[in-house]
């Protein structure tokens, strides 16, 4: 009755894990919504919300201070997209428990298993999303023409991978400081809201400027995505391979910390809370 069939080999193993994971995915995706297709919507809804109000906010302004020739929405949906994917990939990786889930109690569980579900499960919602309102907007309004789909797409995926690392970094030291942790992302959130260059191009930056912005991985994210989209862009201040790199270090940084955290778990730790 209590018994857990154990995998002798590597590929059942692998197996085994891949179908774990896949039911986690499932599950995590179910907990934003009861129903998958209204949680896809729901996101859909919040990333229109938030490219009307910078399309209001560019109007006011003038469209030159995109200084890229190419249409205009394709601009905004180009940093909206990875800015809410980074964003939303750093809040759910970092709410996820490390010692006290009650999902642990299971036997097959792990905590590996539990943060690639939560990934992958936040990977799927923000990709769907991303597809329907491309597809919609090409039938219903104009054919949007990508310069480099593949180059644009690994982007959005590194967006999604930078987030989690630093999720995880926020996972590993939440134990130990929960309320300081909170305010932290929170930080986090409001910072990007203005660093992460979603109104305008690195080219555009003067020296001074360009310093202030060049330390966020997701500002040198969307800056490259944006090469990759439209013809006449070249980005020459940013770099694609420095995400990459931070995004690496962040994440081993992480799961060193999470493997600290979980060798001192405390039942007390839910009391702190």
């Amino acid at each position: 009755m209590y018994y857990f069939k154990r995998n002798r080999t590597l590929l059942g193993g692998a197996f085994t894990t891949a179908e774990l994971v896949f039911h986690a995915v499932v599950r995590s995706v179910r907990s934003q919504h009861h129903n998958a297709v209204l949680a896809i919507i729901v996101n859909i809804i919040q990333v229109l919300a938030l490219v009307a109000v910078f399309y209001i906010i560019m109007s006011f302004l003038g469209s030159r201070v995109a200084k890229v020739r190419g249409e205009f929405i394709l601009f905004l949906l180009s940093g909206v997209f990875l800015f809410i994917t980074h964003i939303k990939s750093v809040g759910a990786i970092a709410g996820v428990s490390t010692g006290n889930n009650p999902m642990m109690l299971h036997s097959p569980m792990n905590m590996m298993v539990v943060l690639l579900a939560t990934a992958f499960g936040m990977l799927y919602t923000q990709t769907m999303s991303i597809i329907i309102i491309l597809f919609l907007y090409s039938v219903a309004v104009s054919p949007i023409e990508i310069q480099d789909p593949g180059g644009a797409f690994a982007m959005f995926i590194l967006a999604w991978f930078t987030g989690c690392a630093i999720g995880v970094v926020f996972m590993a030291l939440s134990p130990w400081f929960p309320g300081t942790v909170t305010i932290l992302k929170n930080v986090f959130r409001r910072v990007n809201m203005f660093f992460s260059g979603k109104m305008f191009v690195a080219n555009a930056l003067g020296g001074a400027m360009l310093a202030m912005f060049a330390w966020n991985p997701l500002f040198h994210i969307i800056d490259q995505c944006r090469g990759f989209i439209f013809r006449n862009y070249f980005p020459r201040n940013t770099s694609w391979e420095y995400a990459v790199w931070v995004g690496l270090a962040l994440l081993m940084i992480g799961l060193l910390g999470i493997f600290f955290s979980r060798q001192h778990v405390s039942q007390s730790w839910n009391a702190r809370r």
